[in-house]
């Protein structure tokens, strides 16, 4: 394993455009909003939310926005099995960009399976469309007029595919990437990252030195992978139980871990 700093703000624009530094740059990211509909949960039953997303999966797909988890009708995170959910959700062809309370415990449930926490009662947090599954097995109608998502930092959101060559770099938030990223594209942030599209090309969270940055993969097929400027390549296939499947990335006491997302 090796390891290398990204030496401040200089550095950091000359590992974006190597010798042509003092030239125009070739493109500016920028924050972006992300349109997306809160799924709100109304029951913990996994087989009533499976036949109401088998109902209307196809809709939501053709809406062609992601999903926000919202379970704020539970309280106590040990009744709700998010990780099974979660699951369910992809096993429709869904994209779930996130999960929703009021109370900052569910922070961490987020972060276990991968997810970035929106707290309700942030801004625009209430603007968010709604898509409810209720108990009925049946779904309420998607509102009209879909505001974007806010989560509670910076964060920069990318639906279209990210090609070979092609950069993108969150300044002092997350990244959130919902399609592909090819071999030879990079990713780089200073907080976290997350892709939830196949992830073939390089990630690098925690660039300004945050060592409690992590990466969050749906798909693990990365070049390379770094957090704080530790990092790993992949000249050889991952064991069956990380390969093309959900995992993080994180460090422990200077070591880069690589670990399956737990669907339970």
């Amino acid at each position: 394993m090796n390891r290398f700093v990204l030496r401040g703000k200089l550095l950091l624009i000359k590992f974006f455009y190597g010798n042509h530094f003092k030239m125009n740059t070739v493109f500016d990211v920028k924050s972006a909003r992300l349109d997306a509909l809160a799924l709100q949960i109304h029951t913990s039953d996994l087989g009533k939310i499976d036949q109401a997303l088998k109902q209307r999966a196809t809709q939501y797909k053709e809406l062609n926005m992601p999903l926000l988890l919202d379970v704020q009708d539970f309280n106590n995170p040990a009744d709700l099995n998010v990780g099974g959910i979660a699951s369910l959700i992809r096993s429709h062809g869904l994209v779930l960009a996130g999960l929703r309370h009021e109370h900052e415990q569910w922070s961490q449930i987020a972060t276990k399976h991968g997810l970035p926490f929106c707290q309700i009662g942030s801004a625009n947090s209430s603007d968010i469309p709604q898509t409810k599954i209720q108990q009925t097995e049946t779904i309420a109608e998607v509102r009209q007029q879909p505001q974007a998502t806010v989560i509670s930092k910076p964060t920069v959101f990318v639906s279209s595919p990210i090609r070979s060559g092609q950069q993108v770099y969150a300044e002092n938030g997350d990244l959130i990437i919902t399609g592909m990223v090819s071999k030879g594209a990079e990713l780089i942030a200073d907080g976290n990252i997350h892709i939830y599209g196949p992830m073939r090309g390089r990630a690098l969270a925690g660039a300004s030195g945050n060592r409690n940055a992590r990466i969050f993969i749906h798909s693990m097929q990365a070049e390379l992978v770094s957090v704080a400027g530790i990092y790993r390549t992949f000249e050889q296939d991952l064991p069956a139980h990380l390969n093309h499947k959900p995992v993080q990335v994180y460090l422990q006491d200077d070591r880069l871990i690589i670990s399956a997302i737990d669907a339970e």
